[in-house]
């Protein structure tokens, strides 16, 4: 419980703010519907206006994304954090959710109104802020029994004279699309192995959009995740290597002058080598934070939490 006042300069008018948290999907539901709902809340607990925030995309009966939509007679709004871009979406949020309030408490028409955003940037704008929700780089610690994994494998690599004749033999090109490919190995085994990729429920094309919005927001969070990670254990792999290696014992094992820039390639090629052993040797299929990564999933344990409660 808090009261919010409108800022300085302006009438001042308090209001006593309740707060409350509970699975709302949007994924199946037109606006109307989300509008209804709240309202039904807002009868329900006795509150003269109500504003509904969700994490999930918006879009109106055409398919264009919707920042927001209100409906003064009935008192609800509800509002599209991802719609917010995700940078700065505390004070973005807070500006929007007065703007619904003072729509809603002065409407400018009694009819139901619905916030678009700009048409060219939309669907990126959304995506960002889906990834961004996702918090991608807190996805090494749902990685951590993968990390760990790669980590010993590393250190076991980086002291092996074969890895340090793989890796003085490759060029950069060819450490690069290691790199790219150990990565993309890796994203693409956590979502078979998570089953997190979506499936339309349907064949209509906003379902099929609904589902290629999803998987992309599943992906690039993956891919942020995983690179991090991925630069987590370069440093650790780079720092054991000078720590434990003489680059001219290396060399005369090989049979080539090496010095200590080749230890930077040795740590790329342990790093990428040690990223797929890692995590393919690793069974990731009951950790939350992966699972969270994907926001069909978080919406289909909303429908289920639904469902339990009704029935």
């Amino acid at each position: 419980m808090t009261d919010l006042v409108a800022p300085d300069g302006e009438d001042r008018i308090a209001w006593h703010v309740e707060l409350l948290s509970e699975p709302f999907t949007l994924g199946s539901e037109e606006v109307d519907v989300a509008l209804a709902r709240l309202q039904a809340h807002a009868a329900l607990h006795e509150w003269d206006l109500v504003v509904g925030m969700t994490e999930l995309p918006l879009r109106d009966d055409n398919g264009s994304y919707l920042l927001a939509a209100l409906d003064p007679q009935r008192h609800a709004a509800v509002l599209s954090l991802p719609a917010l871009g995700g940078f700065r979406v505390r004070s973005r949020a807070r500006r929007a959710v007065r703007g619904l309030v003072n729509g809603m408490a002065a409407p400018a028409s009694p009819d139901e109104q619905r916030v678009p955003m700009p048409g060219l940037i939309a669907g990126w704008r959304v995506l960002v802020g889906m990834v961004l929700a996702n918090r991608p780089w807190l996805l090494a610690t749902g990685l951590k029994a993968a990390l760990v994994a790669a980590l010993a494998t590393g250190a076991v690599a980086t002291v092996d004279s074969t890895v340090w004749m793989l890796a003085a033999s490759l060029s950069g090109w060819r450490l690069g699309v290691a790199t790219v490919v150990s990565i993309a190995i890796v994203v693409a085994w956590i979502v078979i192995d998570g089953e997190l990729w979506d499936r339309p429920e349907d064949s209509s094309r906003q379902a099929r959009e609904r589902s290629r919005l999803y998987n992309a927001s599943t992906l690039l969070t993956l891919a942020i995740g995983v690179v991090i990670g991925y630069a987590v254990l370069f440093v650790v792999n780079l720092a054991w290597a000078l720590f434990v290696l003489d680059p001219a014992l290396m060399g005369d094992s090989v049979g080539t002058p090496l010095g200590y820039g080749d230890l930077i390639v040795l740590a790329w090629f342990v790093a990428s080598a040690a990223t797929i052993g890692g995590a393919l040797g690793t069974g990731l299929e009951s950790d939350e934070a992966i699972r969270a990564a994907a926001y069909s999933k978080r919406e289909e344990e909303r429908r289920a939490r639904l469902a339990s409660e009704r029935a």
